[in-house]
């Protein structure tokens, strides 16, 4: 699938209805997740692969990797009513993806590839956490997830003590519209790194073939 038409499916989901703060339910922009689900596309993390999307809200990224050929795509979700959602943007996408509503801790399920968009704890410090040790705990391979650039150092340090390296980071554009009652301005660009991390003994390169 051509990034284009990947780009127009994912954007035609549905969105978040009430989105909550106290979850930062704040949609990933269609570009950021076209971006990450091309960079595990090429490094063949997704199709064929068993997937796990941590904290999948309305799904964008589970869907857009069942649609890229992932063999099996697994959406973790706290939230019953996004989870509502996702199963219908996954029905009109015509995507195969299994719902696990749960928060991500306790989840052990291992699969090749983990795909997230944590939150970024701006409501709640330390939210993202949870995600990550999960994420390092089942990934048999990569994984691909955001984050704010303000937690490179973290990021970084959970990697080396669960004996998996930094991939690669690269900036992606990342435009947060008005979307809580708290917020000031109609629209607001942050700083936001896609991750990469790899298992220590796999090549640092993600678009080196598997």
């Amino acid at each position: 699938m051509k990034a284009s038409d990947l780009t127009k499916r994912l954007a035609a989901l549905e969105g978040f209805a009430a989105p909550d703060p106290a979850l930062e339910q704040v949609a990933t922009p269609t570009s950021a997740a076209v971006t990450l689900l091309g960079r595990a596309l090429g490094a063949g993390d997704l199709a064929g692969r068993s997937v796990a999307d941590l904290g999948a809200g309305t799904g964008l990224l589970a869907i857009g990797a069942a649609l890229l050929g992932a063999e099996r795509v697994v959406a973790v979700e706290s939230d019953a009513a996004a989870i509502d959602i996702a199963r219908r943007n996954a029905t009109s996408a015509s995507a195969s993806v299994t719902f696990v509503h749960r928060s991500v801790d306790g989840f052990r399920d291992p699969v090749d590839t983990v795909v997230m968009n944590p939150p970024f704890g701006a409501q709640r410090r330390h939210a993202d956490r949870p995600f990550w040790e999960t994420a390092l705990d089942i990934a048999r391979g990569r994984v691909y997830a955001f984050a704010l650039s303000s937690s490179r150092t973290f990021i970084a340090r959970r990697a080396v003590a669960r004996r998996a390296r930094v991939a690669s980071t690269e900036r992606v554009p990342w435009e947060l519209p008005y979307t809580f009652p708290h917020h000031r301005k109609r629209r607001v660009d942050l700083p936001v790194d896609l991750w990469v991390i790899a298992p220590a003994e796999r090549n640092d390169d993600p678009d080196a073939p598997s």
